[in-house]
């Protein structure tokens, strides 16, 4: 299977974006050579705003941009770029709805290596709760590039959050990109499994798995995390055993919980897999990272095959 890097899909994406519309401008806090942010600043210098390690500031300046009618994306880790600077998304971009665009780099536990300081298990649940804030979640590098063209299309605050390492592509170029859209990955008739990020992946596997116990699952992609639509959520769960949702976040506030709520009209037993009440951790490579978490296929299958046997 053919591996690829968001994080570079996303310079390439926004550099291409550059080219097309003279109000894109890029901010960055220091990390452009992790971000892939420099792409866009070797050729676009001018428009390319290198910020320090100064994430409120940054996000500040980017709501000032937006106000003089350009498109600013803001750049740096998921857990620097929605924590750090939380009050100044808050109040000078969410309230006033400022056309602001945030990458989260390095998201989920992709920074393997680097431990519990740079790992966000909270970036969804904090952008989520914001009102007027759209948060996305690409599957692999195809739909990363495609969602940085239709968040610059996009009216007011969006939040994405991009893996870190070389991932599976599981979509086509050729494939038509809205936000709002979930996709199924793999059809079933027993358990629905809803996933985003690098989990589509591994929650594929897992209904490999799944399929020789002698359970079909079905797994949807859900790349748009807010706006969720509800009304889909429950047409893709009926007539299911059980729903099962994997993310490379936290329990609390994340894909999972949005999905409860959306099945709240009409609950079937359901699987929150993610990370549980724990900050993140270092490790050698982002597989033993995965394992550790319990967030390999075979804990996605094991953990979805209890709800139904």
């Amino acid at each position: 299977m053919e591996l690829k890097n968001c994080r570079m899909a996303y310079g390439e994406a926004l550099k291409k974006l550059g080219e097309e519309n003279r109000n894109v401008v890029v901010l960055e806090a220091d990390l452009g050579n992790s971000t892939m942010s420099k792409l866009f600043g070797a050729e676009f210098p001018e428009r390319y705003f290198q910020m320090g390690i100064a994430e409120q500031n940054m996000l500040s300046t980017a709501a000032g941009l937006a106000f003089a009618g350009k498109i600013p994306f803001v750049n740096s880790f998921a857990v620097f770029s929605t924590g750090r600077p939380y009050d100044q998304i808050r109040s000078s971009i969410c309230i006033p709805e400022a056309n602001v665009k945030i990458c989260g780099s390095s998201a989920g536990l992709s920074d393997y290596g680097d431990g519990k300081t740079h790992q966000s298990i909270d970036d969804i649940a904090i952008m989520q709760v914001l009102p007027h804030m759209t948060v996305l979640s690409p599957v692999d590098a195809v739909e990363t590039e495609k969602m940085v063209k239709a968040a610059a299309e996009l009216a007011g605050p969006c939040y994405i959050r991009v893996n870190r390492n070389d991932i599976p592509v599981l979509t086509e170029p050729s494939e038509e990109y809205h936000i709002g859209k979930m996709s199924v990955m793999r059809e079933g008739t027993d358990l629905v499994i809803f996933a985003t990020g690098y989990m589509v992946y591994q929650s594929l596997e897992a209904a490999k798995i799944l399929e020789k116990k002698g359970i079909r699952a079905k797994v949807v992609n859900v790349s748009t995390i807010k706006p969720l639509d509800a009304e889909k959520v429950r047409e893709l769960a009926k007539g299911m055993k059980a729903v099962v949702t994997v993310e490379e976040h936290s329990v609390f506030g994340g894909l999972g919980a949005a999905i409860q709520k959306a099945m709240a009209k009409g609950p079937l037993p359901a699987e929150l897999i993610g990370v549980e009440d724990r900050f993140g951790t270092s490790a050698e490579n982002y597989e033993l990272m995965l394992q550790e978490y319990g967030l390999t296929p075979e804990d996605i299958a094991r953990r979805a095959a209890g709800l139904v046997q």
